[in-house]
């Protein structure tokens, strides 16, 4: 139960984040595509880590990370269209680029930690 409580929160942190009209959004100062590229990139690491620990589904924990990159692509797609109904928002296929570009990023890097893990661990 523990593996889905931070994914859970995140992604409502996000979706609400993405549901704020556009004037209500704060300036962070940093580019909307590093903003797309980090929350995706979260996002997947969340989701894959969900995917790997939990016990429920062995489809889903042997093909964790493409179906982190299934989900969070699709998601991040309807994302950018549930963007077109909110006030200030749009949707914008370099959005959906940077997220995307997050969430390969992000598996990657989770699959290259938990090779270099595994091979220290079963080496020593």
């Amino acid at each position: 139960m523990f593996v889905y409580f931070p994914l859970t929160l995140y992604w409502i942190i996000l979706f609400t984040a993405t549901t704020l009209p556009g004037k209500d959004l704060p300036e962070l100062g940093i580019s909307d595509k590093i903003e797309h590229f980090s929350a995706f990139f979260i996002l997947a690491v969340l989701l894959n880590l969900a995917l790997i620990y939990q016990r429920k589904s062995y489809f889903l924990f042997k093909n964790a990370s493409i179906a982190t990159i299934i989900i969070t692509l699709l998601y991040g797609a309807i994302d950018e269209i549930h963007q077109l109904f909110i006030s200030g928002r749009s949707a914008d296929i370099r959005d959906w680029f940077a997220d995307s570009s997050g969430v390969i990023i992000g598996i990657l890097l989770l699959n290259l930690l938990k090779r270099v893990l595994d091979y220290k661990i079963n080496f020593e």
